[in-house]
């Protein structure tokens, strides 16, 4: 099984260039907003974690709470198995987020192996914990995983960005993205960071008195 990443802002380029030639409509959008970052970042427990508690919370809140559970040295699989709920309370852990953090410590990722498993059965892994949905598991194999062909259907800035970009009369359900978007594979990974890109240029141009 060959698994294809993007580890570079030199093969992203060649990625981009692939989906062009794919797809043309991308190529006023790389000209617009160029080559965008990779954004990868470390993986592993702390990652998801992070991930879980930053769910349906401003940046700001959930960077906060994400403080707080660091300094009070509560961001490790051990930690929290010996950490009481109101412990994690504490923090700012709703009790929600407490049965999520916990399933993630009961399902004792691998975190090593995903590395050289198919984005199927990382999603299947991921999402087979209580509180991971197809939306953070797909950003596990984006930033953190690096793979080259994962499309953010469920991502609202997607959606938005697509429907510019497809020139689409409203913004298109994930199953529709999903099928519209099935010709641009094995490049899928560049035409997400593309759009997330354009939907940035989108909210700015809009911000911006005439």
């Amino acid at each position: 099984m060959s698994i294809q990443t993007i580890d570079t802002q030199e093969a992203l380029k060649d990625h981009i260039t692939a989906l062009i030639a794919i797809e043309p409509r991308f190529a006023p959008i790389y000209e617009q907003v160029g080559v965008p970052s990779l954004r990868r970042n470390a993986g592993g427990f702390e990652q998801l974690m992070r991930a879980i508690v930053g769910q349906q919370l401003s940046v700001a809140v959930a960077s906060s709470i994400w403080q707080r559970l660091a300094e009070a040295g509560l961001t490790s699989p051990q930690a929290i198995i010996q950490a009481t709920d109101d412990a994690l309370r504490a923090q700012g852990l709703s009790r929600q987020k407490i049965r999520y953090t916990r399933s993630l410590v009961e399902h004792d990722i691998s975190f090593d192996i995903l590395v050289k498993m198919s984005d199927e059965d990382v999603m299947e892994i991921l999402t087979a914990v209580i509180g991971i949905g197809h939306w953070t598991a797909e950003m596990y194999l984006l930033f953190s995983l690096g793979r080259a062909d994962v499309l953010a259907v469920d991502d609202l800035a997607i959606k938005v960005a697509a429907m510019d970009v497809l020139n689409l009369a409203e913004r298109p359900t994930p199953k529709q993205l999903k099928v519209a978007s099935q010709e641009w594979s094995p490049q899928r990974s560049a035409a997400s960071l593309l759009l997330w890109a354009h939907y940035g240029w989108m909210h700015n141009r809009k911000s911006v008195p005439v």
